[in-house]
């Protein structure tokens, strides 16, 4: 078959024609253009009679709120754009200490972003072209960012309000920044890059010439969850969750680093829990990786939260306590059958609490991640779906149960369970260096309707919802004075992969979520 060479394109559309051009250099024109009628880009065929802008320009400066995301408190945004390239952008910043080094690094990723708006951007970098119009050259981006406090780390009480400016005269665009803390600057960048886009018919970037914005969140504690236990995800794919939870001003992310499928964090005092727990020698987080994560969070206004799922949610990892003399079984019914009687989904596996040596082993690991995690604020417990048919058919539990006079009840259990969560509150503490932080717990057992308190004091726990959103509890909860994050499942708990939740199937999920 011979092969013909097409060098050159001819296209005729009614009376509008366009000379012959290379194949690689040619774009089809569109005839279509966008206005904005009552806050929405309607498409239109550009006819010459109406002014028509590219929807770029439309979702920019249509509606009171462009494309700003989430809604802010309040703001004004202008209709006109200024076009300019992002190698013109300039910035001042005042500031104290490390959060002038923070304030750089933020800055840097903010122009970054830019260069990501390009339809062609891969590798690091976006070939601009032109040829572009003098004022585009022309043109600067001014930034200006005022910080007054020194705070360097998120807490649950971080101010992250912020004020943004944009005005322009002449041939600079100012953005003006002023913010109590880094991590409000940091919004008010992220606000602006959604003030900006990719200006398709100049190869260049458009900004909105005016716009107002002040903004503060009204959640102190907003994230998401990635289990990394059921299935390894890579670092690389981590930090693209964190850039898309800074894009929408989230600022934590909860990781289920471990659970009873696999123990994939490499800790250096207990090397044998990655060595038996992780799926294979490559998926591992090693330390490293973790405080790599933790500052990559960081300077996007995001911490790092880590999950260490106790007393159920542990099997995998822990076989090699057995093999020691000194130590014992720390972990029972792990990978047990039939997994239906002994854990919520397989495998099964739930800490050993007959054995004092659990203890010392939890506390290590404690010791480990508060180092790897530090400083932490918060940490996550777990606690959910104990199986107390589990501990009750284990021969050695059910010994020291009736040894020590405490029965084989129920509520016997869940006391000795309760008894468990505080002393690992305390091995925390103590692996804090003495100082305490809340601790969050999933709604279980030990927070069911009629004893929310019971076990768990409302100063140091925060509760986070995983039942459904009209769920008693909840009001029960708020009214015994805890905190809770809502993650309720019927709305928020996007578990929902290929195929059923145990086994296989349609997506379990359908048609709720």
């Amino acid at each position: 078959m011979k092969l013909l060479e097409v060098n050159c394109v001819i296209v005729l559309l009614g009376s509008l024609t366009w000379a012959p051009a290379t194949a690689t250099t040619f774009t089809l024109p569109s005839p279509w253009g966008y206005r904005c009628d009552a806050d929405r880009c309607v498409k239109e065929e550009n006819t010459g009679v109406d002014t028509l802008v590219t929807l770029n320009t439309c979702k920019l400066t249509c509606g009171p709120y462009g494309v700003l995301w989430p809604k802010p408190t309040t703001a004004t945004v202008g209709n006109e754009v200024a076009e300019f390239l992002p190698t013109n952008v300039t910035y001042v910043t005042a500031c104290v200490g490390e959060v002038c080094s923070l304030l750089e690094t933020a800055i840097e990723i903010f122009k970054d972003n830019l260069q990501r708006y390009h339809p062609d951007y891969a590798s690091g970098s976006a070939p601009w072209e032109g040829p572009w119009a003098p004022d585009t050259v022309a043109h600067t981006l001014h930034i200006a960012v005022d910080v007054t406090g020194k705070e360097t780390r998120i807490t649950l009480d971080t101010d992250e309000s912020y004020d943004l400016l944009v005005a322009t005269t002449g041939d600079v665009t100012s953005a003006s920044i002023s913010a109590p803390t880094f991590f409000g600057a940091r919004h008010a960048l992220e606000t602006l890059s959604q003030l900006v886009e990719y200006q398709e018919n100049r190869d260049s970037l458009m900004i909105v010439t005016t716009a107002k914005v002040t903004d503060s969140p009204v959640f102190k504690y907003r994230g998401i969850i990635l289990d990394t236990s059921r299935n390894y995800i890579s670092v690389e794919s981590i930090k693209r969750s964190l850039d898309s939870m800074a894009a929408n001003k989230l600022n934590s992310f909860h990781w289920h680093i471990t659970d009873s499928h696999s123990f994939p964090l490499y800790l250096e005092t207990l090397p044998n829990m990655a060595y038996y727990g992780a799926y294979s020698p490559r998926q591992v987080y090693y330390p490293a990786d973790v405080r790599h994560l933790v500052e990559y969070g960081r300077v996007r206004g995001v911490r790092v939260l880590p999950e260490f799922d106790a007393p159920a949610h542990v099997g995998n990892g822990w076989q090699w306590t057995e093999k020691e003399e000194s130590l014992g079984k720390l972990a029972v019914c792990v990978n047990r059958e039939p997994w239906q009687s002994f854990c919520v989904e397989p495998p099964c596996g739930q800490l050993n609490l007959a054995n004092p040596n659990m203890y010392k082993l939890l506390g290590q690991i404690y010791d480990e991640m508060v180092q790897l995690f530090s400083p932490i604020d918060l940490f996550h417990f777990g606690g959910d779906e104990v199986n107390l048919n589990c501990w009750n058919t284990t021969e050695e539990i059910v010994t020291w149960m009736n040894d020590n006079n405490f029965g084989l009840s129920s509520d016997a259990y869940y006391q000795q369970w309760g008894i468990f969560q505080e002393k690992a509150r305390q091995l925390l503490t103590a692996a804090n260096g003495g100082t305490e932080v809340p601790g969050i717990m999933w709604t279980s057992h030990l927070t069911e309707a009629g004893h929310v308190d019971r076990y768990l004091n409302n100063s140091q726990y925060i509760i986070q919802i995983w039942t459904t959103g009209d769920d008693p509890v909840i009001g029960e909860l708020l009214n015994k004075n805890f905190r809770v994050i809502f993650s309720n499942y019927d709305a928020w708990y996007l578990d929902c992969g290929m195929g059923a939740w145990v086994g296989a199937g349609n997506n379990w999920c359908s048609p709720y979520k």
